[in-house]
């Protein structure tokens, strides 16, 4: 019995916290109503005098009513509903001067900037959808909120009824409300929408949300422009990450391997000058030399072990991981389950992902331990990094964790943070990816 308490009371407190929800949905249907008198107000004045700045404003408006539905469906309902809407295009200026809006040219940057804002409104179809759900919601989203609440006060109101009778007689009604129930079928119909109330308050909710969903979820057009504008996006970041990593590339060979390689250059030049007068001078200057070169050879391993390493590409991701656990300054533990390789990109890519998550734990967390665990399951590959330091984490406030979005986006993957104040922090990098069989190097 003590285990069906906590249970029961969870149950309870999800119902009223459901009835609570559908409550609060009910009581914004006037501000929906208000809204709706609005809109059909804003096309009237439209239509009717040509005041067409009132259309920009209302969808606007429309627009904020149904982000706030959205919202209201994810966090109380557990329906996600993605914003639908197609990007707005960009505006160009030609070499003469003129605004491209997409669709025509103006002179004005002002009337340009409308007449996008206006076309990109017009045909975007969620544009619709939002001004449809504003006319249906206080209908169906309103009934549907409202029936649960109205169910359970019915109940109450008629139990109250049938056990309280009237402090003063009303002509024309009894206990049963004027049913013709009688008092005896009236207390286990009041019983039952008592209980029917709360029973319905949640199944209620998920259909309110599947409902938003419905009508202000997104299109497949808007889906597929949503996916095209992050493609750039990723592509654009991509590039410049290309770009900066030739640059750094370019700078350690200048400022490292290219400038030993000089001295060496200069110095074999003395050897040959050395070498009939002073052959003592030239053996240490040859030795020096040697030195040099052994420099030179180790900054170029240090590089491309930087752009891809050795063991990443001999043994697969696995073992690379092991390898990078023996370089990093604290205790960290790799567990990894991989029934074969994945594509070198994608390797290298989560490879450098969880080399920088670890960098970030020890220069940032200053924590003592992290954990490493590689699976591969239903076409992706997860890697989650665990650390014990002081947590906090924020992709907004340093460029490592956004470098890692960057790297894993370029990809399709996805970065998921978890990091309290006080830790511990949970990094899950996944990639879409299919594994091959494991290769062997021909070492």
């Amino acid at each position: 019995m003590n285990s069906t308490m906590p249970a029961a009371h969870g149950a309870l407190r999800g119902r009223a916290a459901a009835l609570g929800r559908l409550l609060v949905l009910t009581a914004v249907v006037p501000a929906e109503l208000l809204l709706l008198a609005v809109v059909l107000g804003s096309f009237a004045l439209w239509f009717g005098l040509g005041i067409f700045f009132l259309f920009p404003a209302t969808t606007r408006l429309a627009r904020t009513a149904a982000g706030l539905a959205r919202a209201c469906a994810g966090r109380w309902s557990g329906v996600p509903v993605p914003p639908p809407y197609l990007p707005r295009p960009a505006l160009e200026r030609t070499l003469h001067g003129w605004f491209w809006t997409g669709h025509d040219y103006q002179k004005n940057r002002w009337f340009a900037n409308v007449s996008r804002t206006l076309r990109w409104l017009w045909k975007d179809p969620a544009t619709w959808r939002d001004l449809l759900w504003v006319v249906l919601n206080p209908v169906v989203g309103g009934v549907l909120a409202a029936t649960p609440p109205l169910l359970l006060a019915t109940g109450v109101h008629t139990l109250a009824r049938t056990v309280l009778p009237l402090p003063f007689p009303v002509p024309g009604l009894g206990p049963d409300f004027g049913l013709g129930l009688g008092t005896t079928p009236a207390l286990p119909l009041g019983l039952a929408l008592a209980v029917a109330g709360p029973a319905l308050a949640r199944p209620a909710l998920r259909l309110h949300g599947r409902w938003t969903r419905l009508l202000l979820g997104p299109t497949e057009r808007s889906r597929l422009a949503l996916r095209v504008e992050q493609l750039t996006e990723t592509r654009l970041e991509v590039t410049e990450a290309q770009a900066a990593e030739l640059r750094r590339i370019e700078r350690d060979l200048h400022d490292g391997a290219q400038a030993r390689l000089v001295a060496v250059s200069l110095r074999l030049g003395a050897v040959a000058a050395l070498i009939d007068r002073d052959p003592a001078r030239a053996k240490t200057v040859v030795t020096e030399t040697q030195e040099n070169v052994a420099q030179a050879l180790q900054e170029l391993r240090d590089l491309v072990r930087g752009i891809h390493p050795p063991v990443l590409a001999e043994r697969g991701l696995a073992e690379g991981l092991r390898a990078l656990a023996l370089d990093v300054p604290l205790r960290v533990d790799v567990r990894a389950e991989l029934p074969g390789r994945a594509e070198a990109p994608v390797e290298s890519a989560l490879y450098y992902a969880v080399s920088e998550a670890l960098t970030n734990a020890v220069k940032h967390a200053g924590a003592r331990h992290a954990a490493v665990d590689l699976v591969h399951a239903d076409g992706r590959l997860r890697a989650e990094v665990t650390d014990d330091g002081r947590g906090g984490a924020d992709p907004g406030r340093g460029t490592g964790l956004r470098g890692i979005q960057r790297r894993l986006a370029a990809f399709d993957g996805t970065l998921t943070l978890v990091s309290p104040p006080g830790g511990p922090t949970r990094l899950t990098m996944e990639l879409p990816c299919a594994l091959s069989s494991p290769r062997t190097s021909t070492s």
